[in-house]
């Protein structure tokens, strides 16, 4: 080889060394981060599964219970949980407290900030004696906020490199909300779209990784709906009636984000915290025994529900109390939140969107000569609510698609009404803020 041709190879070779050796860090790197995820997914799929199956169990246990022993019993239950929480917090936990989906955004915040490894078992126990005293919530906050921790310690214990703290929480919460609800996508959606709130290469990577793995291990353990009644096939007709379904689920959620914020700021002021804890406790007792459907998640309320309106022999005179119910719903889960209880708006705006989606396709149907399908209204409503609420119409869309059978079918109706539910909550408070401000 001529020396001349020697002396132009071996300096362009050189300059190649700095980019090759970047390129396998590089790689290094993301295979890391990726097998970092599906350990983290593998972890929260297990959290998740238990706290979920050991809460409906024990749940249906004390309600069916209390209601074959005496109904008043649902008087003093949600005390009986949130006094529990009440000691547990000041004794083992040390007087630190659960700030729900906050928490998560504070930590991504900074570096530095770390989730504590208490997080883990002080949402799973306090959401656990939450519902299953009857406490109207539901364990979705509670599950999200534990995955993300277990994402957030494997990051503190610098199993991976110091940038990819956002996406280790992310694989976390990731894989929680898929075996919650059964579904990889809107587990991957939330924890995108509502958590990260950044479509970064390696926060799509690792949740990409841990909703595969996730889905795997529901395909084996989670192949149930969280609503058992199929989804029906829909006409285009009903899409303004499924718009305006929207516009209200999105007033609802609007109320119920103020309604939370207004329950928080009234128990903080009462300085007893055997009042605060019993003031709210009790009064989410009263209104249980008023109104079963009200306990716990409610998901056991909905589906009684659904089944009654499903009917032909559905009476004209109970929509008043369904009426109710999709304002108590919300004020018995910030009542709850308000006298300590965990958990979070995910399981109430459900619950209280399929009530109002019920409610408007009765009505519909019995004065406007409509024949709408109750199912697939409630899902609509509870998709358009649940958009608002977390202020994730994809993720919301996704979800409900997974909750019931058939529930695909219904993929337009559900982002219409999401997506307009979502853009009026999201006016709504602007209008709030700027009120505020001026």
């Amino acid at each position: 080889m001529p020396v001349s041709l020697l002396a132009a190879i071996v300096p362009t070779f050189a300059s190649q060394i700095p980019l090759i050796m970047r390129q396998k860090v590089l790689f290094y790197s993301y295979l890391k981060l990726v097998i970092a995820a599906a350990a983290v997914a593998a972890l929260c799929c297990v959290l998740a599964f238990s706290l979920k199956h050991l809460t409906e169990y024990v749940q249906h246990v004390i309600f069916h219970q209390a209601q074959h022993t005496s109904a008043y019993f649902f008087v003093v239950l949600p005390s009986i949980g949130i006094t529990a929480i009440y000691f547990l917090r000041k004794y083992a936990f040390h007087n630190r407290k659960n700030k729900g989906i906050k928490e998560i955004y504070t930590t991504l915040e900074t570096r530095k900030d770390h989730l504590p490894f208490f997080k883990v078992t002080s949402h799973y126990i306090n959401g656990f004696l939450t519902v299953v005293f009857g406490g109207s919530t539901g364990i979705e906050v509670s599950t999200v906020v534990s995955t993300a921790t277990i994402g957030n310690q494997v990051y503190k214990r610098r199993f991976m490199p110091l940038a990819f703290k956002r996406e280790l929480v992310c694989a976390g919460v990731a894989a929680g909300v898929t075996v919650l609800f059964g579904s990889a996508l809107g587990g991957w959606l939330f924890a995108v779209e509502v958590i990260a709130k950044k479509f970064q290469k390696t926060v799509l990577l690792s949740c990409t990784v841990s909703a595969l793995v996730a889905f795997l291990f529901i395909q084996n353990f989670e192949p149930g709906f969280l609503i058992s009644m199929p989804a029906m096939e829909w006409h285009w007709q009903a899409l303004p009636f499924m718009f305006v379904l929207g516009m209200l689920s999105g007033l609802l959620a609007s109320y119920f984000t103020q309604i939370v914020i207004y329950c928080k700021k009234l128990f903080n002021h009462i300085e007893s915290n055997f009042l605060r804890v019993n003031l709210g406790a009790l009064t989410v007792g009263v209104l249980i025994l008023a109104f079963p459907g009200l306990y716990g998640d409610s998901y056991h309320g909905l589906a009684n529900i659904l089944s009654a309106y499903s009917g032909a022999d559905a009476v004209k005179a109970v929509p008043y109390t369904l009426a109710l119910l999709v304002l108590i719903k919300p004020l018995a889960a910030s009542l709850t939140l308000g006298a300590g209880g965990d958990g979070g708006v995910f399981a109430p705006s459900i619950v209280a969107g399929a009530f109002l989606g019920i409610l408007f396709a009765y009505i519909s149907n019995t004065y406007f000569d409509t024949s709408f399908l109750i199912i697939n209204f409630a899902l609509i409503g509870a998709a358009a609510t649940l958009a608002a609420a977390i202020h994730g119409p994809f993720t919301a869309v996704f979800l409900l698609c997974s909750a019931a059978p058939n529930g695909y079918q219904l993929m337009f109706p559900l982002a219409v009404g999401a997506f307009s539910a979502y853009i009026l909550a999201k006016k709504i408070c602007t209008y709030n803020v700027y009120s505020y401000q001026g």
